[in-house]
């Protein structure tokens, strides 16, 4: 029983693997050669330096408005410290807003990345797609990011032929 069990588990793995082809990609590496994604890149990180500087002197304001009332404070009448105090809270709760609505889960870079990188991350994809049907691969995989290989045989990596089917050279010496 246990020989028949073990040769039934052979053959079907034999079986699922038999004519099956795998390659891998590095995404970042893609990326990092298309110069539409440096572009959309830099554009991302002019627009996130602009908007924390906004906040930052949003911040300072209101830094300043504090030490102002501080001051002032030993002096002031009960209801002009409390509509004084009411404004730099009001003035705090808008920066922070604005710092939500900048850089939230779906704020406004958010928003400027999916507008300018997801374009191009999909193109890639259905570079990678088609490559994949072309060649007959049975799985592709992406080095990049969370996912770990340990070993790769560089025979299997198509990073070259993406980027080649995206239109994109590079320089590296890098086999088809």
């Amino acid at each position: 029983m246990k020989r028949i069990i073990l040769f039934a588990m052979i053959c079907f793995a034999c079986m699922t693997s038999f004519g099956q082809k795998y390659a891998y990609i590095n995404s970042e590496y893609i990326l990092s050669n298309m110069s539409e994604y440096k572009e959309a890149q830099a554009e991302l990180n002019r627009l996130a330096v602009m908007w924390q500087k906004e906040i930052e002197a949003k911040f300072s304001a209101i830094d300043s408005m504090y030490k102002r009332y501080q001051v002032e404070a030993i002096t002031m009448p009960e209801q002009i410290k409390i509509s004084r105090e009411e404004a730099i809270i009001a003035e705090e709760r808008a920066a922070k807003d604005l710092q939500k609505k900048r850089f939230g889960q779906d704020g406004d870079l958010f928003k400027k990345r999916e507008e300018l990188v997801k374009p191009i991350q999909d193109r890639v994809i259905s570079t990678v797609n088609d490559y994949a049907k072309e060649k007959g691969y049975a799985f592709v995989f992406d080095a990049a990011g969370d996912m770990t290989i340990i070993y790769a045989d560089p025979k299997w990596d198509i990073n070259a032929q993406i980027l080649q089917k995206l239109g994109v050279s590079v320089n590296d010496d890098l086999d088809d």
